[in-house]
């Protein structure tokens, strides 16, 4: 009997606990959401994400390296925005677009990868490479979101299949 009092009271507790945190991050939800209505940015859907084609897009031989991580930042802020930014090789996409510009800055012809903690590794790459990444990342993580969403189905085992 003094366990079930034991469990009541500690699940009575944790629940407090947890409406007031939820209260207080419902605080804050409304604030950034009032302060993201005042900024206008535009971002892009994974619906209009999907009819662009990334090999085109990200072509830096025939776009130029500035319009492709235009590109990247265009995509990228609908990426962050639904929180599906890529991550590889320990750099997120916002990171290669800003690296890839502070190479460019200063003429560089190599971009220094990061590592999780975001300090520079010995690792290397060219910039147009760098630029390609950042841009096939942003288009392609809102391309499999909608990919995702509208194609779950057919992972469900015998859902309209006849095996």
């Amino acid at each position: 009997m003094k366990k079930i009092y034991n469990t009541i009271l500690i699940s009575g507790v944790s629940l407090l606990f947890v409406a007031c945190g939820s209260v207080a991050s419902n605080d804050v939800a409304d604030k950034a959401q009032t302060a993201l209505k005042k900024v206008k940015v535009v971002t892009i859907s994974p619906k209009e994400a999907m009819k662009v084609d990334v090999k085109k897009a990200c072509d830096v031989k025939a776009n130029g390296i500035e319009k492709v991580l235009a590109t990247a930042s265009l995509y990228n802020a609908g990426a962050k925005e639904l929180g599906i930014e890529f991550k590889r090789l320990g750099m997120t996409t916002t990171q290669y677009i800003n690296e890839t510009k502070k190479a460019l800055k200063s003429a560089s012809k190599e971009v220094t990868l990061l590592d999780k903690k975001g300090k520079k590794t010995k690792n290397k790459v060219s910039t147009e490479y760098a630029a390609w990444r950042a841009c096939t990342f942003a288009i392609r993580a809102l391309q499999q979101k909608e990919e995702a969403e509208s194609s779950w189905r057919l992972a469900v085992p015998g859902d309209g299949f006849k095996y």
